[in-house]
């Protein structure tokens, strides 16, 4: 249903749902379409979890018609998540144009209360069911991965970026192995305060990040082994990516960006809710690309560990999600073969989605 929508006064009044059906729009957003465009209206489009989600339209000088994509949120977290995704779209834009939508604006609505943020960026008819094609889709990723300079030459980036609604820790850092370990040890704060104690847990992660990491990730920056920092996705699995479908190109969306270990980016592709790329047809064309780091024979074992930033993100975002389960039955694998330690339980392969093929939909049990 489409609402041609007066520009909303100072006062919003009450957020979204209390906004008789009308999308929240402001004059900021009309001041970052392209010059001389004249807006014509906006229309809730699409669906997130924590912004919401519109279709601009506006008139260029000779009278076509284009739309633009906007998301709007509230808030210092809304701030946040906005002007991450507006930074990580542009990094990835000059780099690569056309992987992710252009990115045409950020800013904030010029009505005081809430406070109301917006990004705006191309829009771009997307097929959201058709598979990317293997071998062109992981090209482009590695070309990313490959092509990328961290501007500090250190892993990080210059503002907080986040996957879904939980921010990343993305101080800039020299070593690969520390960054890791913050990074970790941050989302698994975060998912004690939503989901509770769990003193094995909590002792599994002790031993991830004192020992296993510095096992796993130190050795890629000793005896002479050097990793590049490379500008990643931040939440790469197939529901952020869709197919252009008047190019046919694979593009990427929903970006929350930092400079990584390449290998960061594949360990969203283990998780239950990636279904499509955790086939290993993606990963082998993956590093046909970009060769695995030495040792290449750890190459799963830290997939598996990188894996556990993005399961625990997705429980600390979604309390009561199987999903921490699956996070801490990987600590004890991890554990059991790189640091062995008495108080957490044994590794159990019946319950390993990686073996079992079991996943879930988004925001959904498992199937």
């Amino acid at each position: 249903m489409r609402y041609l929508v007066k520009i909303l006064s100072p006062i919003i009044g009450e957020v979204l749902g209390q906004l008789n059906g009308e999308f929240p729009m402001d004059e900021a957003v009309i001041e970052v379409l392209p010059k001389n465009s004249t807006f014509v209206s906006v229309e809730s489009y699409g669906s997130s979890a924590w912004t919401t989600t519109g279709r601009v339209t506006a008139r260029d000088v000779d009278g076509t018609q284009k739309a633009y994509f906007l998301k709007v949120a509230y808030g210092e977290h809304g701030r946040i998540m906005l002007n991450g995704e507006w930074e990580s779209s542009k990094a990835i834009h000059e780099l690569m144009p056309g992987f992710v939508p252009e990115p045409l604006g950020f800013g904030r609505y010029k009505l005081k209360k809430p406070a109301t943020w917006f990004y705006l960026c191309e829009f771009i008819d997307m097929d959201l069911e058709t598979a990317p094609d293997p071998v062109d889709f992981t090209a482009k990723v590695s070309e990313l991965h490959k092509t990328s300079r961290s501007p500090t030459g250190k892993f990080g980036f210059h503002v907080t970026t986040c996957d879904g609604k939980i921010p990343h820790v993305v101080t800039w850092e020299e070593n690969w192995a520390n960054f890791f370990a913050r990074l970790l040890t941050c989302v698994c704060k975060l998912d004690l305060e939503t989901n509770g104690p769990w003193p094995e847990f909590e002792r599994a992660t002790a031993q991830i990040v004192t020992k296993v990491v510095p096992r796993l990730l130190g050795d890629l920056q000793t005896e002479g082994r050097q990793i590049k920092p490379c500008l990643i996705h931040g939440d790469l699995y197939e529901g952020n990516v869709g197919i252009n479908i008047e190019m046919g190109d694979s593009i990427l969306y929903d970006v929350g960006s930092y400079y990584a270990h390449n290998e960061m980016d594949l360990g969203q592709w283990r998780l239950e809710f990636s279904s499509v790329f955790r086939s290993k047809l993606y990963t082998h064309h993956y590093l046909q690309n970009y060769a695995a780091a030495e040792p290449t024979d750890e190459f799963d074992d830290r997939n598996r560990l990188y894996s556990l930033e993005g399961t625990i993100n997705y429980s600390a975002g979604h309390p009561g999600s199987s999903l921490r389960k699956t996070a801490y039955n990987n600590m004890c694998y991890l554990c059991e073969k790189f640091a062995p330690i008495n108080g957490i339980d044994t590794y159990d392969a019946k319950s390993d989605p990686s073996i079992t093929g079991a996943r879930i939909k988004m925001h959904e049990g498992l199937i």
